[in-house]
């Protein structure tokens, strides 16, 4: 199947059941089905998370950075899977465990986000991922992501 990329939020959003505030991925740049993707977030001040964490010293929660992952592998499932930008049937996707999770530097207001998931086992049923968060080439977050599908 040929996918044109990029994939933008209207593409996302026919993929996952996420919406605003929760969509946690703007941008779909790179996919190798049953393989890898590539997604971007860009952080804004305006985002609802800056109100409380903190008001200060405004810094992107880490388990908002690793959701951004796991949406962006769930894009990557989706597609592989149904081989089609539209949804087919109910099946969604959970989490089931997140593990070797390491969050190396904050995230700001005006960083870019690049979530790079690759695929480690791929099923119907469940696919284990990993996952790195970068912005400007370093690592801010890792990764093991689990999910079931449907």
């Amino acid at each position: 199947m040929q996918i044109e990329l990029p994939l933008n939020f209207k593409d996302i959003i026919k993929l996952l059941p996420h919406r605003y505030p929760f969509l946690l991925v703007d941008r779909i740049i790179e996919i190798e089905l049953y393989k890898t993707i590539v997604g971007i977030k860009n952080v804004t001040i305006n985002e609802p998370f800056f109100m409380g964490h903190f008001p200060d010293n405004p810094i992107m929660p880490g388990v908002l950075i690793v959701e951004g992952m796991a949406q962006t592998g769930g894009v990557l499932a989706r597609l592989s899977l149904h081989k089609s930008m539209e949804k087919e049937g109910p099946d969604q996707i959970f989490f089931m465990s997140i593990d070797k999770v390491k969050f190396r530097k904050p995230v700001l207001p005006g960083d870019q986000i690049r979530f790079e998931v690759e695929a480690i086992r791929t099923g119907t049923k469940v696919w284990k991922m990993s996952g790195k968060a970068l912005v400007e080439g370093k690592l801010v977050t890792e990764a093991i992501l689990v999910a079931s599908i449907g």
